[in-house]
């Protein structure tokens, strides 16, 4: 099951699994995206897509779409929780209050009311992999990052907690905390200003979508005994989230 799959990480994850035969579920607020990634998966192979439209931040609709699931997709081996975004880079004296619960909403209280929807079906199954995508931005603050960089680093507080409460029912759990990675991400933020999205990657040979997929593909197919507990994956130009070699 991957949230946020309609485009970016999820979208690439949701094709790197069903490459490799595993059914799957695609949640997304864009139906319109959601049909065609639907489309898209099922011609890599005999594999079935279940696609749920809701909104991750509306926890009634969380309960009732994973509740509702049919039976044979209730057996949920690995959970993405993928959906998330950052919104504005305003100083905090200068933030848009808007910005911030959207932001919230969906990096914080959506991972949470999915997962919580989710993890009692591995519980009991005495097994499964939760994914929480975190960012380098939940490792250290930055200019302007503020409550995105809060949010962030609530994913990182939480998947430590969810791995120690989770121990004892053999559920794996890890974060995947990105650097700079070339998506949408950068366009949801300027809310649509092409010019500011393309300006912070200029120079360095960024992440892709893909090789997010590919990361999340090897943490999943490791032996059952072992756990990537966190992962930090930043584009070879960049050290950190202050340091980077740009090449103009």
């Amino acid at each position: 099951m991957i949230t946020g799959a309609t485009a970016g990480f999820g979208w690439a994850t949701a094709l790197k699994f069903a490459q490799n035969g595993y059914n799957i579920i695609i949640t997304g607020r864009r139906k319109e995206r959601l049909d065609e990634l639907e489309k898209k998966l099922i011609t890599t192979g005999n594999i079935k897509v279940q696609p749920v439209n809701f909104d991750v931040r509306n926890n009634d609709e969380v309960k009732s779409v994973i509740g509702n699931l049919p039976e044979e997709w209730k057996n949920i081996d690995i959970l993405v929780n993928n959906a998330g975004l950052a919104v504005g880079l305003d100083p905090f004296h200068n933030g848009d209050t808007d910005d911030w619960d959207r932001m919230v909403d969906t990096n914080i209280k959506g991972l949470l009311y999915v997962t919580r929807a989710v993890s009692p079906l591995m519980v009991a199954r005495g097994k499964g992999h939760i994914f929480n995508i975190g960012s380098i931005a939940g490792k250290a603050a930055y200019e302007g990052g503020n409550v995105y960089c809060a949010t962030k680093s609530a994913v990182d507080s939480l998947t430590r907690s969810m791995r120690i409460d989770l121990l004892k029912h053999n559920i794996r759990v890890t974060q995947i905390a990105p650097g700079m990675a070339e998506t949408e991400f950068s366009m949801v933020r300027f809310k649509g200003d092409a010019e500011k999205a393309r300006a912070v990657y200029k120079g360095i040979d960024a992440l892709t979508a893909e090789d997010i997929a590919e990361v999340i593909w090897f943490c999943a197919t490791l032996p059952d005994h072992v756990c990537i507990n966190d992962l930090v994956i930043t584009p070879t130009q960049q050290a950190d989230v202050y340091f980077n070699n740009r090449k103009v």
